[in-house]
């Protein structure tokens, strides 16, 4: 077991084995190697990949295809082999979110960098995908999600 001091969580007690590993840490974050994947809540498709290190480090995510039916992309050759992955039942895929102003209406999703984390050995890395049609901010809603029709 490990404790950790977390801003948004408190002081958690977590077993090492439940830690994900980005080797090369995250991009922008790359001292930042270990990471414990905390549920927003049971019901909630968001969790958050907390930092085992930094307390105040939290990034919001989510399984992509909760939002995107149609999202797709390859795992080259490279990152397979650097995360250990055998086949499509390794492997986890999330997005990093962001809440532009509190606004959880204006939520985004980071499709051109997904997370993939092996599910067996919990090896991680944010994969940049090169040539992509996607971008960093993809609307979780539509704009006009709520509004009553006239």
């Amino acid at each position: 077991m490990k404790n950790i001091h977390t801003v948004r969580f408190g002081d958690l007690t977590i077993d090492e084995k439940s830690i994900v590993h980005f080797a090369q840490g995250i991009p922008a974050f790359e001292d930042e190697h270990d990471f414990v994947l905390i549920p927003y809540d049971e019901e909630s498709p968001y969790l958050f990949l907390q930092s085992c290190t930094t307390p105040d480090l939290a990034f919001l995510m989510t399984d992509p295809y909760l939002f995107f039916k149609d999202y797709e992309f390859e795992i080259d050759d490279a990152t397979e082999k650097k995360l250990g992955l055998k086949g499509p039942e390794d492997v986890a895929v999330y997005v990093l979110l962001t809440i532009p102003g509190g606004s959880i209406k204006d939520m985004t999703a980071n499709l051109m960098a997904p997370v993939i984390i092996n599910q067996n050995t919990l090896d991680a890395l944010q994969l940049v995908l090169e040539k992509s049609p996607y971008k960093t901010k993809h609307r979780l809603f539509r704009a006009d999600a709520g509004k009553e029709a006239r």
